[in-house]
């Protein structure tokens, strides 16, 4: 399944947990494996936790401190080095256990987009895989 978010600021996480248990509940898969991944070289997925929003922030603060939009040795011409650097560690692609109906994650845990270079108009796919026993 394809789909398509529109990202509001140069950087956020945005919780896409509910779209994902969309994707299993139209399957009606009982046991398998999900894969979201998202074909942007600024972007990311990750989980983390989804109750306190502060989270979020501290995330996006240490990253910039670490890693600042502006830095003298990045030469990539789009300005943008510090959102490839950031998509790549945290990566563009996630793998989601489903037993018994049911995504597994933990209690506080959500799935997040990650954008590092917006706002933009972005994409995610959602592939079901069946166990077959």
């Amino acid at each position: 399944m394809e789909y398509d978010i529109k990202t509001h600021k140069r950087e956020e996480l945005i919780d896409i947990t509910e779209y994902i248990l969309q994707s299993i509940r139209k399957s009606n898969i009982k046991e398998g494996i999900v894969v979201v991944f998202t074909p942007h070289t600024t972007a990311a997925l990750t989980i983390n936790e989804n109750a306190d929003p502060s989270v979020k922030e501290d995330v996006l603060e240490f990253l910039n401190r670490k890693i600042p939009k502006e830095c003298n040795i990045f030469t990539h011409l789009e300005g943008n080095s510090d959102a490839h650097i950031k998509s790549s560690l945290f990566g563009t692609s996630l793998n989601l256990i489903v037993s018994n109906g049911q995504l597994i994650l933990g209690t506080w845990q959500g799935i997040y987009f990650c954008e590092f270079d917006g706002p933009r108009s972005r994409k995610f796919y959602v592939k079901i895989i069946r166990d077959n026993l």
